[in-house]
């Protein structure tokens, strides 16, 4: 039988939401608790289009609409995450009426925690770009283009590579993973652009480079092309926060929204790098 979702046995006539809000980089949070009617089929995006259009807290006061970052609004871009009821999750996803099923006395809306906030509910997830710069997660095309068709791919490797190919860069992993800490640089009074960068991603190269990488070395070193770098990608797994940083919480598994098999990937990675440094001791 197929499970059916959860109804609102009494519809109510509004919803309070109450959002960690924050004006800038740096600054001190704050709580904000707004009212607004409620509608069926309602997801959290609307629910903050709503506040923004009203722009008044519960009490009367107006504020400045809540800010928040979104993209496709059918959990692909991965840009809308936030912490819903204590769990990181896809904002577009998640549905009003089965989150008041779980919780009828308000929906608190907070932003990730594992990134430096810019303003209120939106975060700046460049170390998790950064970290897929590090085990180069990309498949690369130079002077591939004349080359001719690449070598045929069996059809257990599509159905293994498939679900790893669906990481939309959320950060749901990262935010949930005990050993991804939050690291924000500031900038220095005086400091060039080209100083900040430096220093910055000198910082987020020394942390754990997360779930979400190690996934897609393994997606990229199963690829016809992609493999070429296999060896270089194994090398940024062996270094600093790579790894052997993770301690199979396995809380990146649980709330992925893609349901992406990580804990297989990381599994397979551990392996995979253990040949990787045999091999390199005996070529000494």
């Amino acid at each position: 039988m197929i499970a059916q979702e959860p109804t609102l046995k009494n519809r109510p006539e509004f919803i309070n939401v109450r959002i960690k809000r924050q004006n800038g980089p740096g600054q001190e949070p704050y709580w904000e608790l707004h009212k607004i009617k409620y509608e069926p089929e309602m997801n959290v995006i609307s629910v903050l289009q709503r506040i923004a259009a009203q722009a008044t807290t519960v009490d009367g006061k107006r504020v400045t609409p809540v800010t928040w970052d979104c993209g496709c609004l059918e959990e692909v871009c991965g840009a809308c995450t936030m912490v819903v009821n204590g769990r990181v999750r896809q904002s577009c996803s998640a549905l009003v009426d089965r989150l008041l099923a779980d919780n009828p006395d308000e929906i608190v809306l907070e932003p990730m925690s594992k990134f430096p906030v810019i303003r209120d509910l939106m975060v700046d997830r460049e170390r998790l770009f950064r970290g897929l710069q590090r085990v180069k997660g990309w498949v690369p095309v130079d002077s591939y283009y004349d080359m001719g068709p690449g070598e045929r791919q069996l059809r257990d490797t599509q159905e293994q590579n498939y679900p790893l190919s669906q990481c939309m860069s959320c950060g749901c992993c990262l935010e949930a993973c005990p050993q991804f800490l939050k690291i924000e640089v500031p900038r220095k009074e005086g400091e060039t652009d080209e100083q900040y960068e430096a220093r910055k991603y000198a910082e987020y190269d020394k942390g754990f480079v997360g779930a979400n990488a190690i996934s897609q070395v393994m997606l990229f070193n199963n690829h016809p092309t992609g493999k070429a770098l296999a060896k270089e990608r194994l090398d940024a797994l062996t270094g600093p926060g790579g790894i052997a940083t993770c301690g199979n919480a396995q809380n990146c598994v649980a709330v992925c929204p893609k349901e992406i098999p990580l804990t297989t990937s990381i599994a397979r990675a551990g392996r995979a790098t253990t040949v990787h440094a045999i091999k390199k001791w005996f070529e000494r």
